[in-house]
């Protein structure tokens, strides 16, 4: 089974050369796509032997993650993980987060943080605002949504095309995991709240722009 992560980064100078090796030692193959950075990204990615896709501009997480997972599939990806570029998850938690796929109990895996993770309490509070939403939404009964520790089976990705560039893409791929009827399931993660990730993390008001594009995605659908 060839497994294939795929890493959406933007400015992530500071943390891709870390991130991309030792993801690196946990899958077969690593592609990270560099969505428009102005810095040392693209290079530094090279440099640990990922394949590097760039995007022009900068264009969003969602539509990384759709370039990087279509390249993925072309290259034969049997499982596609989707892994954040900024340090903030364990690469040596991807045996764990592919095991359900593996073993055909999921299509999908979604990593939960709460369990092993000590959530600032204003993203607590958003995130529980985040679950609701998606359950009235999607139907789903999760205990984390907007979590970029995933694993898809070939035949899911294959699936779920993203549509939305930005971060609305994260429920986005949840109502297509509701309406394609696949079979998921959560895995405990490890979320680090460390300095670097809580200056560049999502604000209050960027949580009214993923509901405000999703709603507009529906419109025009």
């Amino acid at each position: 089974m060839k497994i294939i992560a795929v890493i959406p980064a933007y400015n992530e100078e500071k943390t891709i050369y870390q991130v991309a090796s030792e993801v690196k030692k946990y899958v077969d193959e690593v592609i990270v796509v560099d969505d428009g950075s102005i810095d040392m990204t693209a290079d530094l990615a090279q440099k640990t032997g990922a394949l590097v896709f760039s995007h022009l501009i900068n264009r969003g997480q969602g539509a990384a993650i759709e370039t990087g997972t279509r390249r993925a599939l072309w290259r034969g990806a049997d499982v596609v993980v989707t892994f954040d570029a900024d340090g903030q998850f364990l690469p040596s938690e991807i045996n764990d987060v592919v095991k359900p796929v593996l073993e055909n109990r999921a299509d999908v895996v979604l990593g939960s943080r709460f369990s092993k993770s000590k959530v600032p309490i204003l993203k607590k509070i958003l995130l529980r605002g985040a679950i609701f939403f998606t359950h009235f939404t999607s139907g789903l009964s999760l205990s984390d949504t907007h979590n970029g520790f995933r694993a898809f089976s070939r035949n899911a990705a294959e699936k779920i095309r993203i549509r939305q560039d930005r971060m609305a893409h994260a429920s986005e791929i949840l109502n297509q995991i509701s309406q394609n009827k696949l079979k998921y399931t959560e895995v405990p993660v490890t979320l680090r709240y460390l300095p670097y990730h809580l200056k560049k993390g999502q604000k209050v008001s960027d949580y009214f722009k993923i509901l405000f594009d999703l709603f507009l995605g529906k419109i025009i659908k």
